[in-house]
């Protein structure tokens, strides 16, 4: 195997544009409405001199990363450019190495150094991570090979130096046996202020765009059988919300399954474990209760830690996702009992690939069922959910969140001519609607083998950069 490239990141500009969703997204304490999603533009060089550029998207949720009251969503969209700004300027006084020996010579101390600024592990991880996915699709243009194809031959020189733990593992192996397919299911998601019937919606209400506006229609449109329940931690309120979810599903779709997410709405495993008993003891939901795969972060990331969740995992496995915010996260997780971790890309690509080499090891080591799930921040379509998905595909899911298609129609406020451009280069994943770009969704599936065979990370086609405002970051110049 050839050795990998050594890059060097030289030039960096982000830029931003934002987006108005169609319905309201309810999850933990949140409500979402509109928000910015911010992208970036690298410029790489090797050793002889040769440039290329890469990109990146992420939306910047408020109330995710950080959810504390006191902050605003402008404050929470500040310290992720901030997170940015520190791992830009991380990167470029890295010098030269490969794209993955870049990221292990900085992760450390750029979370050493968020931290000194008061801004936590998942707000950290969204600006190193953001950079890294940059870096990466440089590195495949650069080579003129899709990100699977660089894995697979380790490109990045991705090693164990970040996860220690994995001393003995066949690392250049695993990652040579990765094998994305072309398909993916989309597990829908069902937000806590989401119609459920059609008629829970009154007339005046209804938006009548074209696109579901309830589970109802949701289920209709897409043929949906992947479905991500949000939880509040109120019991009554929650048995009460699921006995009518279950019923919706129950008489629409013949075999499905479900994942529920607390959103660390419970402040302990003991009130996870009532409702969960609830659930177990209520016959309306009988056949939803069989269809559970997971229960996904319940407990709220200052208390996730505290005590073994045994207990719940005995009646469904259990993962974090807030409580993903470092490396040995995961490790911390497993010891406690969680089964558990989500992957998403703005949490880290190689946090993701090692996780999943974790799973494959310790699955080996102790016989038991660990796993990863592929979960969404409301990704939206073009760029961002691309190289989402990529990553999905490359760690081995067969079903993963999608809600930004839902939540948002299409590629809002990206021009005419950009939603054209991605329809007609990734025509397997989109379908072009009155000059709206929107996510196709058939049978349930999702077609990604373009996002798959691109050269780069995920996309064959570029945004149009001129149509974005200029990012308020402050790189090294």
């Amino acid at each position: 195997m050839a050795d990998p490239l050594n890059i060097r990141l030289v030039e960096a500009r982000a830029f931003e544009r934002p987006v108005r969703l169609r319905l309201p997204f309810r999850f933990g304490a949140a409500t979402l409405r509109e928000a910015r999603q911010i992208f970036l533009r690298v410029r790489i060089e090797d050793a002889a001199g040769r440039s290329t550029y890469g990109m990146a998207a992420e939306l910047m949720v408020p109330k995710w990363f950080d959810k504390s009251p006191e902050l605003s969503n402008g404050d929470n969209e500040n310290q992720l450019r901030r997170s940015l700004t520190l791992a830009l300027d991380s990167l470029q006084g890295a010098g030269l190495g490969s794209a993955f020996a870049l990221h292990a010579v900085v992760e450390t101390e750029h979370h050493k150094r968020a931290a000194s600024e008061r801004l936590n592990g998942l707000v950290a991880s969204f600006g190193l991570a953001l950079a890294d996915r940059a870096i990466i699709d440089a590195v495949c243009r650069m080579e003129g090979i899709s990100v699977a194809q660089a894995v697979q031959a380790n490109r990045f020189g991705i090693d164990i130096s970040t996860a220690p733990d994995l001393t003995g593992f066949d690392l250049s192996m695993f990652l040579s046996s990765l094998q994305p397919s072309s398909h993916i299911a989309a597990r829908h998601t069902v937000g806590l202020v989401d119609a459920i019937a059609t008629g829970d919606i009154a007339e005046e209400d209804r938006l009548n765009d074209g696109l579901p506006e309830s589970l109802e229609q949701a289920i209709d449109a897409y043929g949906l059988t992947f479905f991500k329940v949000k939880v509040s931690g109120d019991p009554v309120a929650d048995i009460d919300r699921l006995c009518r979810i279950a019923a919706l599903i129950d008489s629409k779709v013949p075999d499905y399954s479900v994942t529920l997410d607390g959103n660390e709405q419970f402040s302990s495993a003991e009130a996870v474990a009532d409702l969960l008993m609830r659930i177990k003891a209520e016959p309306r939901l009988a056949r939803f209760a069989a269809s559970i795969l997971f229960v996904e972060q319940p407990i709220a990331r200052a208390h996730a830690f505290e005590k073994p969740v045994s207990a719940l995992a005995a009646f469904k496995p259990v993962e974090i996702d807030e409580s993903d915010a470092t490396m040995d996260a995961f490790i911390t997780a497993r010891g406690l009992g969680y089964d558990g971790i989500s992957s998403k890309s703005c949490k880290g690509f190689y946090r993701s690939l090692l996780n999943r080499a974790r799973v494959a090891k310790w699955s080996a080591e102790d016989g038991r069922a660990y796993f990863m799930s592929g979960e969404d921040l409301t990704t939206q379509a073009g760029l961002a959910v691309q190289q989402d998905l990529a990553l999905a595909a490359l760690i081995g899911m067969t079903h993963i969140e999608r809600n930004g298609h839902h939540y948002v129609d299409g590629m809002a406020g990206a021009p005419l001519a950009e939603q054209a451009a991605f329809a007609a280069g990734h025509s397997d994943l989109y379908r072009l609607r009155d000059g709206r770009a929107r996510l196709a969704i058939e049978g349930g599936r999702i077609a990604i083998g373009s996002v798959i065979g691109a050269i780069g990370l995920g996309s064959s086609v570029e945004p149009d950069w001129s149509a974005m405002e200029p990012s308020p970051i402050a790189p090294k110049a």
